[in-house]
C-alpha cells in the first residue's frame, strides 16, 4: 500500500510519499521542474552503497545528470566546515538555479542537504528521500534545515520546503538496530501530541521493520500529523511549537554529550520524560497519563532516564535553545494524550523533574528491565 500526505503552503504546498519499493522510483516522485538538468545527491557512504545505485538510476532514467557528494557519517558532519564542501563542489558541477539537490539518508544528510539548496544560489529546489525511521516521520518534514555550533543545536540553518519527500518504508529494515529504535520516540511525540491512536497501535508492542503494512500505517500517521501542524503554522509562530515536546532538553543531552554519544531519538525520548513528569508536578499531567507515558517509551526499548548532566551547563544550553523566549525557557507538556500545552515553568520545578528523571527513574528502569521490558 502507498500513501500520499499533502502539505498544503501554497505555492510550497508538495506532497510526502510513503510505501514500499518508492526508491526505485524517485525519478518520478521528485516533482523537479523541466529547468532541472543537474542532480546533487548528498548521501553518506553507506546509504550510497545500499541506495546509490537505484535512487541514481532513476533519476537518471528521468533525464537528470547525477553529481554524488558524499559527507561524513553521523551528526558531527552538521558542521559548517562540511557545508562549505558542499558549496565548493556544488560551484564545481556547476549547479544551477534551475537544478536541484536530493538527500538520500537521515536526518543529518536532510539537514545539510535542505540548508545546502536553501543558500545555493539564494535558494534553489531539494527532494528528501530519507533512509531512517526517524527522518520519515519527522526531519525530512516541514522545511527545517541547519547545521550544530558547538553552542547549540540547529543554531544556524533556515525553513526551506521541499519539492516532495519519497518515503520507502522497505529501506528501514537495513537499520541497525539501535537506529530503528530511536526514530520509534518521534512516532510516539505524534501519538502524544494529537493523534492518540498511534499510541494504541504500539501498546501491542515495538514494530517490526519487517512489517510492512504496519510500519507503513505508523510512518503515514505520523507523517500526515506533522503536516497538518506545519501546514497551518509553517514558522513555528503558534501550534507547530507542539512539535517540540521532549527537544528542549533533549538538544541540551545531545549538546552536553557531543552529539553522536545519545542519538537523537533518544535523547527525544528521555525529554519527553522530562515533560511528562513537570507536567505531573505542576498539575497539568495527571499521574495516570504520566505513568502511562513513560510506560510506552520503555515498551518501544527506549531510555527515559538522563545521563549525568552538570546542570549549570544544561540550563546554559536551554536557555540558549531557539525555543526559549525573554519569559525564559519554553517547555510542551501534555494534559492528557493527544492534548498538549505550552509552559514557562520556573527553573525549581524543570530542576525536580529533572532530578526525578536521572535517579529514581533510573531504578525504575532498572526494576522495568529485571521484569523484562527494558
Amino acid at each position: 500500500m502507498t500513501e500520499r500526505i499533502h502539505v498544503d503552503l501554497g505555492d510550497r504546498s508538495h506532497d510526502i510519499h510513503v510505501g514500499a519499493g518508492l526508491i526505485d522510483d524517485v525519478g518520478g516522485l521528485a516533482n523537479l521542474p523541466e529547468t532541472a538538468s543537474n542532480v546533487a545527491l548528498v548521501s553518506q557512504r553507506p546509504v550510497l552503497e545500499r541506495f546509490g545505485d537505484r535512487v541514481t538510476t532513476s533519476l537518471g532514467n528521468a533525464g537528470l545528470a547525477v553529481h554524488v557528494l558524499e559527507v561524513p557519517d553521523g551528526e558531527p558532519a552538521k558542521d559548517l566546515a562540511v557545508l562549505g564542501t558542499l558549496w565548493d563542489r556544488a560551484a564545481t558541477i556547476p549547479l544551477g538555479r534551475g537544478d536541484a539537490v536530493v538527500g538520500l539518508g537521515g536526518g543529518v544528510v536532510g539537514d545539510l542537504a535542505g540548508f545546502m539548496a536553501a543558500t545555493w544560489n539564494r535558494g534553489i529546489d531539494v527532494v528528501h528521500v530519507p533512509t531512517t525511521l526517524l527522518a520519515q516521520v519527522d526531519a525530512s518534514i516541514g522545511g527545517k534545515t541547519g547545521v550544530n555550533l558547538a553552542a547549540g543545536k540547529n543554531l544556524v540553518g533556515a525553513f526551506h520546503q521541499p519539492r516532495a519527500v519519497i518515503c520507502d518504508v522497505e529501506v528501514l529494515s537495513a537499520l541497525p538496530p539501535r537506529v530503528f529504535t530511536e526514530g520509534l520516540a518521534e512516532v510516539v511525540k505524534y501519538g502524544f501530541i494529537r493523534d492518540p491512536d498511534i499510541c494504541t497501535i504500539l501498546e501491542d508492542g515495538p514494530p517490526s521493520p519487517q512489517d510492512v503494512d504496519r510500519i507503513t500505517t505508523l510512518v503515514a500517521r505520523s507523517a500526515s500529523v506533522k503536516a497538518q501542524i506545519v501546514s497551518a503554522d509553517e514558522r513555528e509562530s503558534g501550534i507547530r511549537a507542539h512539535l517540540n515536546l521532549g527537544h528542549t532538553v533533549a538538544h541540551a543531552i545531545e549538546t552536553l554529550t557531543g552529539y553522536g554519544e545519545v542519538l537523537h531519538g533518544e535523547a527525544v525520548a528521555m525529554g519527553m520524560a522530562v515533560a511528562l513528569e513537570l507536567g505531573d508536578l505542576l498539575g497539568v499531567t495527571g499521574d495516570d497519563v504520566r505513568d502511562w507515558g513513560i510506560d510506552l517509551l520503555r515498551l518501544m526499548g527506549l531510555p527515559v532516564t538522563l545521563p549525568a548532566l552538570d546542570r549549570a551547563k544544561a540550563w546554559e544550553v536551554m536557555e540558549r535553545d531557539k525555543k526559549a523566549t525573554s519569559e525564559g525557557v519554553r517547555f510542551v507538556v501534555l494534559e492528557e494524550a493527544g492534548t498538549p500545552t505550552l509552559i514557562t515553568p520556573d527553573r525549581a520545578a524543570v530542576d525536580a523533574a529533572l532530578d526525578t528523571m536521572s535517579s529514581s527513574g533510573r531504578q525504575a528502569d532498572l526494576a522495568n528491565q529485571e521484569v523484562g521490558h527494558g
